[in-house]
């Protein structure tokens, strides 16, 4: 039988990973973040001192690199090649790398299977921004998450002051509104919700309601109890 799939798409800021990490605590099932695959293949890039215009090489990272997401909503735990990278791909630099390594078609395709691997039994939550439109098109349920630039920008904000980080209020407006055109206008898998989405708006939502309309959804399509 076909594993299960609830993809979670949006653009930056919307709560997408808290949400996917919960919701797949909640249900028990496997978790997929596609945007940090984009921002693990832009460090393993750096790592690996390859030039910023070299696909090629990012292609062949991108097809060896060893990843292991954790499901703990307060916590985030990405694991490349066994080590504690959460952290450091969160940076700005880091997400700005990601977009420019996601608009690169050979990355995208050297990524999609082992994407597409990550739904095992019981299920997969898959986090991203394409996830219900190019990965798992035939997922039992999509949700597209989203959020004012203004209310995502102030989270990103919040986000680095609690971990100590200088931020610009006025800046991380401006680059996620570049991020947004980025990724709403690139030729492959632009990011538009698929036309079968559950559209949530999180602006004036705290994060528990997001999980319950979330889990509500997934009973309503029997996906869990």
């Amino acid at each position: 039988m076909p594993v299960p799939v609830l993809t979670i798409d949006g653009p930056s800021g919307s709560g997408k990973g808290t949400i996917s990490r919960a919701v797949a605590r909640r249900a028990g099932w496997h978790l997929l973040d596609s945007g940090a695959l984009y921002r693990l293949v832009a460090l393993a890039g750096l790592e690996h001192k390859l030039e910023r215009d070299d696909v090629a090489g990012h292609v062949r990272v991108a097809a060896a690199m060893d990843v292991r997401f954790g499901t703990d909503p307060q916590t985030e735990s990405v694991l490349l090649e066994g080590r504690e990278v959460s952290h450091t791909i969160r940076s700005e630099q880091m997400g700005q790398e990601a977009s420019r390594v996601a608009a690169w078609p050979a990355v995208r395709a050297a990524l999609l299977g082992r994407q597409r691997a990550f739904a095992e039994p019981p299920g997969l939550v898959a986090d991203g921004r394409d996830m219900g439109t190019v990965v798992f098109p035939q997922a039992e349920l999509k949700i597209f998450l989203t959020a004012s630039a203004e209310e995502r920008a102030r989270r990103r904000y919040n986000q680095l002051k609690q971990k100590g980080s200088s931020a610009s209020l006025s800046a991380l407006s401006r680059e996620i509104a570049e991020r947004d055109a980025r990724d709403s206008s690139r030729a492959v898998a632009p990011l538009v919700p698929a036309a079968d989405a559950e559209r949530i708006d999180s602006t004036d939502l705290a994060i528990e309601a997001v999980i319950e309309r979330v889990i509500e959804l997934g009973r309503r399509r029997a996906l869990w109890a």
